[in-house]
């Protein structure tokens, strides 16, 4: 069974100490105005902009902490939340959930077999050895496609497995395909697309806690939008509007202001990515003028 959290003001989020998420979640938090003071030995950050600490782990060891009660909430990949929380509720305990997905740190848990190998299909790794560092999600995979196999988990180099003759092939997660090809491997099926995200439990926080959570992800929610937006102002004459606005790019709708004296609107919109030059090129032709680009330093969603 879960423990009790205890009672506590001040959400707790824990994050990976190393790795390719601990500093991009580390800039999100930035992002959404949070400022930390750290301990000394820089494992434990102590909010002061937000009753918001952050306590800096191993990722394996994120989905227990919020098990635990330790940690409100963590950032983490995908596959390490399914992976511990399958194992966690084999044990009894309540399921974690994504609260958010990030969109960065994006790779897959792919099997993987020889180069030189044809791929039929999953029935084809029947009794076979399967080397891997994700036992709970192959091991789901497999029963779901109705598969006996046997698992060989490593916690490391599990690409190399096969020329060691460990195993027949491999479950593994797969970025840019590099580490695979370097062994002879190529992958031939998905079973876990991961991400980045924010964990937690199935249920709301208590004493107060909730209210900082529902604070601090509404400004992630615009730091993440703000990540890739631009506001994008222009004038055209009443006129051409029907050639100018069907010319916008995909964003926010546009907001249309008349301007005093003048036939003609003030518009601008929230872009959602870059505006090439190509495309303010074809708003000038259609009869826009006064066109600007301009970076948005802050937004809530």
């Amino acid at each position: 069974m879960t423990p009790p959290a205890q009672p506590r003001e001040r959400l707790r989020i824990a994050l990976q100490k190393s790795g390719r998420l601990g500093d991009p979640a580390r800039e999100l938090l930035a992002a959404g105005g949070l400022t930390w003071r750290e301990s000394r030995d820089r494992l434990f950050l102590y909010g002061e902009s937000l009753p918001v600490d952050l306590l800096l782990v191993r990722d394996d060891d994120i989905p227990g902490l919020i098990t635990d009660g330790v940690c409100d909430l963590g950032i983490v990949g995908r596959n390490v939340l399914v992976e511990n929380s399958l194992a966690l509720g084999a044990q009894g305990h309540r399921p974690l959930v994504e609260w958010r997905q990030l969109g960065w740190g994006r790779c897959s848990l792919d099997v993987a077999i020889g180069e030189d190998e044809e791929w039929t299909g999953p029935q084809q790794l029947a009794g076979l050895r399967i080397a891997t560092s994700y036992p709970q999600i192959l091991g789901r995979w497999l029963r779901q496609e109705g598969v006996e196999a046997q698992t060989v988990v490593l916690n490391g180099s599990v690409e190399i497995a096969p020329r060691l003759g460990q195993a027949d092939l491999v479950c593994d997660l797969v970025s840019t395909g590099g580490t695979l090809r370097a062994n002879q491997l190529r992958p031939v099926t998905t079973i876990l697309d991961s991400e980045a995200v924010i964990a937690g439990p199935d249920q709301r926080l208590e004493d107060g806690r909730q209210e900082i959570a529902d604070l601090l992800l509404g400004r992630l929610d615009g730091a993440m939008q703000l990540k890739e937006s631009r506001l994008l102002m222009l004038r055209a004459a009443r006129p051409v509007l029907d050639q100018v606005l069907p010319l916008l790019p995909g964003g926010h709708e546009p907001t249309l202001t008349g301007v005093e004296g003048r036939d003609e609107v003030a518009i601008q919109m929230l872009v959602h990515g870059p505006v090439s030059w190509a495309k303010l090129e074809d708003l000038k032709r259609a009869g826009a003028h006064n066109l600007m680009v301009l970076p948005v330093e802050g937004m809530l969603a």
